[in-house]
């Protein structure tokens, strides 16, 4: 079911410089963004948020939040663990002390999202750090990055990293059924989701214009892919290596036709462990015979994990069974875990389960996953605007997100433009409150929060945009409306060289200043 822990030496190097290069990835791309996402000029300052935290939690509010942060609260201490963590991904491209570089790259990680507020709550962020910690076991415990009589990885390990690609895969299919979202039922998810998901690349419109049987067979396929191809982990070579293939290639596809940051990298880094080192030798330029710790004449193994590493893994181990099984049982819905039992005789192990979940919940050591449970049929846009006068308006270009119509989507991905992911998910929840809507009170925390730093010139906020039409001086007046986008199709196209089509929904947020708003 495993294989020899020996055929794995080269796939577990791979498998951590590569896990090493998508930490960099997301370090450098936090950093890029800390200044006008959570920095002191910031949308959502997190020494501010700090501050409310230790307030409403005492002290407690330490263990709530675990965050380096807390030590101290400054744009310099962010830059520094932003800095900080690329620092260490490249010192673990290096294998230098690879146990307690993940471990430090988990930590600094973990600290940056825990002050990233409503920008840093996405399931990559969580699927990382789980996999940075699951790397403290797998990689091996030692200081120098010399290969010679390195101990191969534990089988253990290797089934627990396997087990994560597994509950990532089969969790992200079944959320989908489980959910009963239409289109998923009826095969037409894909006729949607395009032009619909949150950054679309060029090569999404094209895959929006093929015809509806191809998109529903691509959601049969899905389906396999997802939901009957992960349990090949747990199977002998032939279908490990299929299922290294399938589940790879899925997530190219994906990556080709939307921005998901460093997710489907990530995800593709999680198939290496399926594959093993005869597999990769066929595609080294100098290839080696199978590596193998060197041994003594008794025949045994010299290096070997050491022990405190075995029974740590075995202890780790057990707290991600029980975690993720928890978890399933409550994602399939039983009673028993949900509180549904009446005669109340599950109360024991539900409580035991919820405090365990409480317990563990800030550090996200074991987590559930599970992308689009709910397909969206309509792509609403925000588009925010200034003016001198009251009259005359101008739009703010963002970077990634639609906005121009001739605009062609383009590739972003490992880096994740966080404000224009924000402002997708702002513009389905206006589309549902649009007639509610009439004072700025009303609009989501963080959208109030960066109007403000519009109306007030914040440079950090100012350099997350693509076009600031208002460069001398911050505007009088803002308003966002909200727009209906659709892909154009070929023929649109042609004629008029645009990607979008869009149609007006109304005004979001009506004209605001610094003195009314």
């Amino acid at each position: 079911m495993g294989g020899d822990p020996r055929d794995y030496l080269f796939t577990r190097r791979l498998f951590l410089r590569s896990l090493g290069c998508i930490y960099l990835a997301a370090f450098l791309s936090y950093w890029m963004q800390a200044d006008g996402l959570v920095g002191s000029q910031g949308i959502l300052p997190a020494a501010k948020f700090l501050e409310a935290v230790s307030r409403t939690q005492g002290a407690e509010g330490y263990y709530l939040c675990p965050t380096l942060f807390w030590l101290c609260p400054t744009d310099g201490f962010l830059h520094l663990l932003c800095s900080g963590g690329v620092v260490l991904s490249l010192l673990s491209l290096s294998g230098l002390m690879p146990p307690l570089v993940f471990f430090l790259l988990w930590a600094f990680y973990l600290s940056l999202v825990r002050i990233g507020g409503d920008f840093y709550h996405f399931q990559w962020d969580i699927l990382l750090l789980e996999t940075g910690l699951l790397a403290v076991f797998f990689a091996p415990w030692k200081l120098l990055p010399a290969r010679t009589g390195e101990a191969p990885p534990s089988l253990l390990s290797l089934l627990l990293v396997r087990w994560l690609l597994f509950r990532l895969m089969f969790e992200s299919g079944a959320v989908k059924l489980l959910w009963n979202d239409e289109t998923w039922w009826n095969l037409t998810a894909l006729n949607y989701h395009y032009q619909t998901q949150p950054l679309p690349t060029w090569v999404g419109w094209y895959a929006h214009q093929l015809p509806e049987w191809f998109q529903k067979t691509s959601v049969a396929i899905m389906y396999l892919l997802e939901l009957a191809v992960p349990f090949f982990a747990f199977l002998p070579r032939r279908f490990r290596l299929a299922g290294f293939f399938a589940l790879a290639g899925f997530q190219i596809l994906i990556l080709l036709t939307g921005n998901y940051c460093f997710f489907n990298a990530l995800a593709i880094v999680l198939c290496i462990p399926l594959a093993d080192d005869r597999l990769f030798a066929k595609f080294r330029w100098r290839r080696r015979p199978r590596e193998a710790p060197v041994e003594s004449p008794a025949g045994i193994p010299e290096r070997r994990d050491p022990p405190v590493k075995t029974v740590l893994t075995w202890a780790f181990a057990a707290l991600v069974l029980v975690m993720s099984v928890i978890q399933l049982v409550e994602m399939f819905g039983s009673p028993r875990i949900r509180g549904r039992d009446p005669a109340g005789a599950a109360g024991g192990w539900r409580e035991l389960a919820g405090n365990l979940q409480r317990w563990l919940a800030p550090f996200d050591p074991v987590n559930s996953y599970g992308l689009f449970r709910v397909m969206t049929t309509t792509r609403p846009e925000i588009i925010v605007e200034g003016s001198e006068d009251g009259r005359n308006w101008q739009a703010y270009e963002f970077k990634w997100k639609p906005g121009d119509l001739k605009r062609r989507p383009g590739f972003v991905e490992p880096h994740q433009p966080r404000l224009d992911w924000q402002m997708w998910f702002a513009a389905l929840r206006g589309e549902g409150q649009l007639a509610a809507l009439g004072r700025v009170s009303q609009l989501d925390g963080w959208f109030q929060n960066f109007l403000y730093r519009l109306l007030t010139g914040s440079p950090p906020v100012l350099s997350l945009l693509e076009k600031n039409p208002f460069a001398e001086k911050p505007p009088r007046y803002l308003r966002a409306l909200l727009y209906e986008y659709r892909f154009t199709d070929p023929a649109t196209r042609r004629e008029t060289g645009d990607w979008w089509r869009r149609e007006p929904k109304g005004i979001l947020c009506p004209p605001v200043s610094l003195n009314n708003g």
